[in-house]
């Protein structure tokens, strides 16, 4: 049986933006990179996840491949074509082939509108579903996310953060996408409707044989649904490999500190307890690993020289020149 084969590609990806510069007083703006030369891939039906702190990047690699942001450099392939620099009617027939679920699903909803409307909205702007098939393929949708037909007429303050997000879910696959960037769909509900959303997320992707690139802050999430994890810090892959290598045999001390936080204390991880666990926000000096300050294990090479990532068997890479050694 053959492999999967490759959906979205993401080859040497920059996103920059400018901002004011916090080391001198100047009115002229500097120019930095939220992502910094980042490649992986996802296969088609499968779930990749980028994980890290928050100001890591992850969202605005989502947001640069549904076209949102438009890349510095790099390449994104969608089925092998690059989709990075079309302009906007060149995009048109990929934006309906790619949707997305927010974080929060008070904001992503407009409270002015009723559910029908809000599933409706993508197909009107397709033109898909015309007349009464379309309120059918509402109620078909909504049931599908476990909510009932007869909340069609309903508007967003009148449901629970769960269901809300149930309807984002439902709007997203109104379109019948192949791919959807679930940017950290489950952090801004309680714990105990994660795992519903999960779960539901999960038996959307095997009956609509969906492609998932899932963004999250919690590595014991990303490690049960994704089949691919990177690791992501200030911008880049620290770490990238399957689910079982990355968070069974992690290597770098990003990843294990990370793993510290959700796993019982392990020997084999070392003490990572004097790793500051503040967020991924520092100003990076731009010489050297961009971990190396927080790093108890950096050696002055790792101060001087960045890291590339290096393949330590079976697609287990990692950007750390003191592997082999901690």
């Amino acid at each position: 049986m053959d492999s999967p084969r490759n959906l979205i590609e993401v080859k040497d990806l920059v996103v920059t933006f400018r901002r004011r510069s916090a080391k001198r007083i100047s009115f002229r703006p500097e120019t930095f990179a939220a992502v910094d030369h980042v490649s992986f891939s996802i296969r088609q039906g499968e779930t990749y996840g980028l994980v890290g702190e928050s100001g890591s990047g992850k969202s605005t690699i989502g947001r640069a491949i549904l076209g949102y942001f438009r890349p510095a450099a790099g390449q994104i392939l969608y089925q092998g074509k690059d989709i990075a620099g079309l302009k906007e009617k060149e995009r048109a027939p990929y934006q309906r082939r790619m949707q997305s679920v927010f974080q929060d699903p008070y904001s992503s909803l407009d409270p002015s509108m009723n559910v029908a409307q809000i599933i409706g909205e993508p197909m009107e702007i397709q033109r898909m579903y015309p007349g009464k098939a379309r309120r059918e393929r509402i109620a078909s949708l909504l049931e599908s996310v476990g909510l009932s037909p007869d909340d069609m007429n309903r508007y967003p303050s009148e449901f629970s953060g769960g269901q809300r997000q149930r309807i984002s879910i439902a709007r997203a696959l109104a379109v019948a996408p192949e791919f959807i960037v679930c940017d950290e769909p489950i952090s801004a509900l309680d714990v105990s409707l994660q795992a519903q959303i999960i779960y539901l997320l999960q038996d959307l992707q095997r009956t609509n044989h969906l492609t998932y690139l899932f963004i999250s802050h919690q590595l014991q999430i990303i490690r049960k649904i994704c089949s691919q994890i990177g690791v992501l810090y200030l911008g880049s892959l620290l770490e990238t490999g399957s689910a079982q290598d990355v968070c069974g045999a992690p290597i770098h001390p990003y990843t294990r500190m990370l793993m510290s936080s959700v796993l019982e204390p392990d020997p084999e991880l070392h003490s990572l307890d004097s790793i500051p666990k503040d967020s991924g926000t520092q100003q990076y000096s731009g010489k050297g690993c961009k971990f190396a300050s927080r790093c108890p294990f950096a050696a002055d090479r790792c101060r001087q020289e960045m890291p590339v990532l290096t393949d330590f068997g079976g697609g287990h890479q990692a950007a750390c020149f003191r592997a082999g050694e901690i």
